[in-house]
């Protein structure tokens, strides 16, 4: 009975190492394609307003940067004793 189950586990072990075959390019390129169909694109519209609320992300996100760091180096500044 072991010899079975040790027999089974080298058989499937072989099976595993068999390396699959490759894909070819042609098939790799129509599913791609028909991939690229399902794609929901997004309306100039969206776009727009996707790019406005970036930007005014980064705006903000700069300004609290350079806020703390003109207070921190104002910060220690004083803490040094020196005036700037």
């Amino acid at each position: 009975m072991a010899k079975d189950k040790t027999t089974a586990v080298t058989k499937a072990a072989a099976a595993a190492s068999v390396p699959k075959q490759k894909r070819s390019i042609v098939k790799y390129f129509k599913d791609a394609r028909s991939e690229f169909k399902k794609v929901v694109w997004p309306s100039r519209k969206q776009v727009v307003n996707n790019t406005i609320v970036v930007i005014v992300a980064l705006v903000v996100s700069g300004i609290a940067i350079w806020a703390l760091d003109t207070g921190f180096g104002s910060l220690l500044m004083l803490m040094l004793g020196r005036n700037g």
